[in-house]
C-alpha cells in the first residue's frame, strides 16, 4: 500500500511526504505545484519511466527525453481536465520513430497506471517530436 502524508503549512500551501521525499503543493501555484498540475506531472513521469524502460529493452539509443503535458479544464465545478495533450520530444535517430511510437503506445495503453486512471475521465492524445 502507498501512503502519503500531507500537512497544511499556511493559506493554500501544503507539504506532502512519501518515504522521506517531499513535494510542495500550493493552490495559488506561488510556492509549489497546484494539485491538478501534479496530475499532469504524474502522467508525464509515469509514462516517461515506461518509455525509457521499453526503449532500453528495444536497444534504442537516445540522448534526451522531454515530455510536455497540457490540458484545459472545464468551467463548471468540479473543474476537471477535458482532453489531455502529451508531447514527447526524444533525441534519437529518425529511423527509430516506429519503435518510439510503439513504446509510447505500450505505456499509455498497457503499463502507465496514471494514464489508465486519467483517461477514464479525460481522453489522452499524444504527439511525438524526434529531435
Amino acid at each position: 500500500m502507498t501512503k502519503t502524508v500531507t500537512r497544511w503549512k499556511q493559506g493554500h500551501e501544503f507539504t506532502s511526504v512519501l518515504d522521506g521525499n517531499s513535494i510542495a503543493i500550493d493552490g495559488s501555484r506561488k510556492n509549489g505545484f497546484g494539485p491538478k498540475a501534479l496530475l499532469l506531472s504524474a502522467v508525464a513521469g509515469c509514462s516517461g519511466i515506461d518509455v525509457v524502460d521499453i526503449l532500453e529493452k528495444m536497444r534504442v539509443e537516445f540522448t534526451g527525453l522531454e515530455i510536455d503535458v497540457a490540458a484545459e479544464q472545464t468551467q463548471e465545478h468540479p473543474k476537471v481536465y477535458k482532453d489531455i495533450y502529451i508531447t514527447y520530444k526524444l533525441h534519437t535517430s529518425p529511423e527509430n520513430e516506429e519503435k518510439v511510437r510503439k513504446a509510447i503506445d505500450l505505456s499509455l495503453e498497457k503499463y502507465c497506471g496514471v494514464s489508465a486512471m486519467l483517461k477514464k475521465n479525460s481522453p489522452i492524445h499524444y504527439t511525438l517530436e524526434i529531435q
